[in-house]
């Protein structure tokens, strides 16, 4: 009987030390994770989710902080809203945050991240940005291309003049997204394609892309109900819209083939060239080349011509503004309003240059940048992130912030610039409408050389107001869905020569 008690003792001192040692080694790896709304099985926080991502999150993030962490159905996911944690993330953890997540459209739309804003960071994604930098991108080609576009503005021009004669109303979106067309097109594919009638639908074809890159399909979330993607069309868009831009964007390369010996060469070509040498081991397969291309058009083309069209929007509701801009650019140009103005005329005028950043500001091309990948265990505001997380980063209401930008921060004033020191090039994480770090947009010196000179030309030699019954802050300020946020409704205004 003493043995039984003895072992019974023993037995449960034993058991007692072996749970607490398990108790301590569980407190010791105890992770605390960001704040977290509740969420629904299944489906996460999803249905928290608006048609507006960006000003949904932010509403989210005012209850649970600007570190947050949801769940995308299976996917956790990383929301950051305020600079300051953008900057521990960011800046601190850059390498450890510089993939991209594989999504379903991107496996279809780019063979998996083949092009250089979704491919996979490492080797190839250097190889090719380095590519496009060096033979578009750089200081040095984009000042090669002002020839093109001074001809490209200088024949928009000509359209605006002839609508200003007449009293009907003139839908100035579809002439600043043929402009942008045209230069991208002619600085990356030697030529500009708009007149074919594979092009006709150019910008419906760009928008449906950006707004399948943008959006949340069921599937990539849910695994279990991915069929619903299916009913609801979703797969059949995505494919359907891939095939479309891989026929013209074939057309374009096997152009380039055919034409081989020309004596121009452009980013085509160099891709071409490239594919030949398979540099340091790196293969670039011939179908990789579209989707690069597909690239240089959706950052040259999509976003700078969301940009200018919110700049007129702004400028067009704030005529105060319209008017200092117009007094700037005819004082540091001093030539009469109907001939054109430089690019060297451009780089002295300061209240210009405020108006595009504080449009930039309130309109970020990508609202929630891209989304980025986890690919280390991280440490962030003392939260412990793991991982494998996606990592959204809401540019949108970072420069929103009052608490940097003050009470203000939602109306459009560029004179709070004036003797701000705080820059959109990579500097600041108070402003990042292009992103930062390694996977910040490389092409902003293209598309800022094409917008400053446009709006220059377009409000030096125009006054402009919008059709009364295509305005109203409900119908101006209403955006589109997608990875970018450009206008829902097009600008309908009426142009007159200043």
């Amino acid at each position: 009987m003493e043995m039984i008690i003895i072992f019974i003792w023993l037995t449960t001192i034993l058991a007692l030390l072996f749970l607490q040692r398990l108790l301590l080694k569980q407190t010791a790896t105890k992770i605390n994770l960001p704040p977290s709304p509740w969420r629904l099985p299944i489906i996460g926080n999803l249905h928290q989710l608006s048609l507006h991502p960006h000003r949904s999150l932010r509403s989210l993030s005012f209850r649970y902080g600007p570190l947050m962490l949801l769940h995308f159905g299976r996917v956790p996911v990383l929301v950051v809203s305020s600079s300051e944690v953008a900057h521990d993330l960011l800046k601190t953890h850059d390498l450890k945050v510089a993939n991209r997540p594989q999504l379903k459209v991107i496996e279809i739309f780019l063979n998996g991240g083949r092009d250089m804003v979704f491919s996979p960071y490492g080797e190839y994604w250097r190889h090719i940005k380095s590519a496009c930098v060096i033979h578009l991108l750089s200081k040095k080609m984009v000042q090669s291309f002002e020839y093109v576009r001074e001809e490209e503005i200088s024949e928009m021009m000509e359209t605006v003049e002839k609508a200003s004669s007449s009293s009907t109303p003139f839908n100035l979106s579809e002439l600043l997204i043929a402009l942008m067309s045209d230069v991208t097109s002619r600085a990356s594919l030697g030529r500009k394609h708009s007149k074919e009638e594979s092009m006709s639908d150019f910008k419906n074809q760009l928008r449906t892309i950006l707004d399948l890159a943008g959006g949340f399909p069921v599937g990539e979330y849910i695994p279990c109900l991915a069929w619903t993607d299916k009913i609801r069309g979703l797969d059949h868009k995505v494919k359907q819209v891939s095939e479309k831009f891989a026929g013209l964007m074939d057309k374009v390369v096997q152009e380039h083939v055919d034409h081989g010996d020309k004596p121009t060469h452009d980013l085509v070509d160099i891709m071409l060239s490239l594919e030949r040498q398979n540099t340091n081991g790196i293969e670039l397969r011939r179908s990789d080349i579209k989707f690069i291309i597909l690239d240089m058009f959706l950052g040259g083309t999509a976003t700078t011509y969301a940009l200018l069209e919110w700049i007129m929007t702004e400028l067009i509701r704030h005529q105060e503004c319209m008017k200092k801009l117009q007094e700037e650019i005819r004082a540091n140009a001093k030539k009469p309003p109907n001939l054109y103005i430089s690019e060297e005329d451009v780089k002295d005028m300061k209240y210009l240059k405020m108006v595009i950043k504080e449009v930039l500001r309130l309109h970020p091309p990508f609202p929630l940048l891209v989304p980025r990948l986890l690919t280390e265990d991280v440490k962030v505001k003392g939260c412990d992130i793991a991982a494998g997380t996606q990592v959204i980063t809401n540019a949108w209401a970072i420069q929103r912030d009052t608490m940097i930008w003050g009470r203000d921060a939602e109306e459009f004033r560029p004179e709070r610039h004036l003797d701000s020191s705080l820059d959109f090039r990579g500097t600041s994480l108070e402003l990042v409408p292009f992103g930062y770090g390694r996977r910040m947009c490389p092409g902003i010196g293209f598309a800022l050389a094409l917008v400053e000179v446009t709006l220059a030309n377009l409000v030096n030699r125009f006054n402009w107001k919008m059709d009364v019954q295509f305005s109203g802050d409900e119908y101006d300020l209403a955006e589109t869905t997608g990875l970018d946020v450009s206008r829902k409704n097009p600008l309908i205004v009426f142009p007159s020569l200043a």
